[in-house]
């Protein structure tokens, strides 16, 4: 990516830093969630979701989800009903 914007890939990671105050990977891991949220809200299922963001498995996805919020996507949104299927099964506890 530093070629492409003509400074050194730690130039770029500094300025990324200094600009948002976020590494690249918690950035891009900050809008990763607020995409999710938005979709998820809008009734989009959890694997659609999931596969749209480039998550290897619905699991990473969830467990992205609930290290962001607390929750996973079914909990968060308050039912499995509006989350569609795809979410990993409900655990008892």
């Amino acid at each position: 990516m530093g070629k492409r914007v003509a400074m050194s890939e730690r130039s770029l990671a500094r300025l990324m830093v200094r600009e948002t105050g976020l590494t690249f990977g918690r950035w891009r891991q900050q809008l990763h969630l607020v995409v999710a949220l938005r979709e998820l809200a809008g009734g989009s299922p959890v694997q659609t979701v999931s596969s749209s963001l480039g998550y290897e498995s619905v699991n990473a996805f969830i467990t992205m989800f609930k290290k962001a919020t607390g929750s996973t996507p079914a909990r968060y949104f308050g039912s499995t009903e509006r989350v569609p299927a795809a979410s990993a099964p409900a655990r008892r506890r």
